[in-house]
């Protein structure tokens, strides 16, 4: 084995993504790789240079994270590229992807630009979460796409107070709010009327999500800002969910804050593609046809 090694992270759900697995990792092998699989996912990538890996340090020193399946497989990726500061490339074998950087179709040409060292990386923000219950921490985590606190029960909205660089911003009483990152801006945070925002803006998006008051508008804050979300402490109990992946109850009167994270994620890029190219593929925009023929 060669010195180069690589982390494959795998949608198992999907019957073919372990096949692919398997495609991927014979190349890397046959390119003098080490390929790491984690162990829960490693039934049917048997090869000789395939070894099973599993704990937080599972990407800890390789060159390149693979993750094979949709964005919610990339988001588990990202929890072990993060603290390694690995670059991230994903596979798209679900429906339109937006972190992920190519289709299965290209699945080959991927490998060999990454064994030729033909990509960039690019930085994305993140965003570092605390919840604080009577003066004390009880819960760190982190998010790419959004942290969001919601409400605990279906029945009962959540009263807030959100301060913005420790001064009040507004109270809500509401189903949530969506503090997401310009990664996120086409996620949750979208789908609860926030802005698109370019991943090259440095910024954190506030989103109320059906929010009972005149000023329920996105905002968008400065990247070095720190939103406080603080609970009524006579009103129901929230939860706060990190990209829809990790939940932590919120009990009343807790303090989450959100602020710019101390790591950024890195996303490896094949090839140069406008944002504005991904985002027309993603919700289908209409350019086609336009009277002057510009733009085909």
């Amino acid at each position: 084995m060669g010195d180069r090694s690589a982390l494959l992270v795998i949608h198992t759900g999907r019957p073919n993504s372990v096949e692919l697995a398997q495609l991927v990792a014979a190349d890397l092998v046959a390119a003098d790789f080490e390929v790491r699989v984690v162990a829960d996912e490693a039934a049917g990538v048997d090869l000789p240079g395939v070894v099973g890996v599993s704990g937080p340090e599972a990407a800890e020193g390789v060159e390149m994270v693979f993750a094979l399946g949709g964005d919610g497989t990339l988001l588990r990726a990202a929890e072990l590229a993060r603290p390694a500061m690995v670059p991230l490339l994903g596979i798209n074998l679900g429906k339109v992807g937006f972190l992920a950087e190519a289709e299965v179709d290209d699945i080959d040409k991927v490998v060999e630009h990454v064994i030729a060292r033909e990509y960039t990386v690019d930085s994305r923000l993140t965003v570092d979460v605390c919840i604080a219950h009577e003066g004390e921490v009880v819960v760190e985590s982190w998010a790419l796409n959004e942290a969001s606190v919601e409400k605990g029960s279906r029945e009962r909205m959540i009263e807030l107070r959100v301060d913005v660089d420790g001064r009040p911003l507004s109270r809500y009483g509401c189903d949530g709010v969506v503090c997401a990152t310009p990664t996120g801006s086409t996620a949750y945070a979208f789908s609860a009327g926030g802005p698109v925002v370019w991943p090259e803006v440095e910024a954190l998006l506030l989103v109320p999500i059906s929010a009972h008051a005149l000023f329920s508008r996105a905002v968008v804050t400065a990247p070095s800002s720190t939103i406080t979300i603080t609970l009524d402490p006579h009103a129901a109990p929230g939860v706060m969910w990190c990209d829809g992946r990790r939940a932590f109850d919120v009990p009343p009167g807790s303090q989450i804050t959100v602020r710019r994270g101390s790591l950024p994620v890195k996303v490896a890029r094949l090839r140069h593609r406008p944002f504005t190219d991904r985002l027309v593929a993603k919700f289908g925009l209409p350019v086609a046809g336009w009277r002057s023929n510009a733009h085909g």
